[in-house]
């Protein structure tokens, strides 16, 4: 892999206190990313906003506004992260689709590449831009336009499952799956629409644990445990 899109949930960030940011947690995925980064892997990154706002958290407020503080949830996410990987020793930039002040610089494929090349950490917050679009479809959109080798789930479960393991104990994990099965069985490892974006562009998906001892690093040094979604 010379590319990869590494998609990070919120409350998976928040480890046990469900909102906010837990820096043990946060400092060991910048530990990991770290190694990928001294060994030539150009790593771009996208932070759901669920530790802080999950979806229409609110049924009395317009969608559009409730989407936009989603928005602003995976800014904040970005900033505090980058600045963790950078405490570590990395470079990073954060980039969003709409003027940010001077918190991030506008996104264009070809800043993005720029700072690729300078073997940054790029983060891509803000999800869309628009309304009505998650950060699942954020990613799939991202991967693409950067022309990524893959794209890295790491969420609070290991992988893809047949029904939910936290709510179905005989749930069944799948090894590997195609997008196809995915978008039939509605298995909703991303969104619909995210779904059919991978499909579409032959956008493959690797889904594991975050909370998995070195789990980033052992996904792209051959001792993968979760889930590959295949094209």
């Amino acid at each position: 892999m010379q590319r990869v899109l590494l998609k990070l949930s919120g409350e998976a960030l928040a480890g046990d206190k469900k909102t906010g940011f837990d820096e043990d947690t946060v400092r060991g995925v910048a530990l990991q990313v770290k190694q990928l980064v001294d060994d030539g892997i150009q790593i771009g990154i996208v932070i759901g906003g669920g530790n802080f706002w999950r979806g229409r958290s609110s049924e009395n407020i317009d969608r559009t506004k409730a989407d936009q503080i989603g928005m602003l949830a995976t800014i904040m996410n970005c900033i505090y992260v980058s600045e963790i990987f950078r405490s570590v020793g990395m470079m990073t930039s954060i980039l969003t689709p709409f003027e940010c002040g001077s918190f991030t610089k506008l996104f264009s494929k070809d800043r993005a590449n720029k700072y690729f090349d300078k073997n940054m950490v790029v983060f891509f917050a803000g999800g869309t831009g628009h309304p009505y679009f998650s950060t699942d479809t954020g990613v799939v959109l991202r991967a693409v336009e950067v022309d990524a080798d893959v794209i890295l789930l790491a969420k609070s479960v290991d992988g893809v499952y047949n029904a939910d393991p936290k709510t179905h104990a005989d749930a069944v994990k799948y090894d590997e799956i195609s997008i196809e099965e995915v978008i039939e069985k509605n298995l909703q490892v991303v969104d619909m629409t995210a779904s059919i974006l991978a499909r579409d562009n032959k956008m493959p998906m690797w889904v594991f644990g975050l909370n998995e001892k070195n789990s980033i690093v052992n996904t792209l040094k051959g001792d993968f445990k979760g889930t590959k979604v295949t094209v």
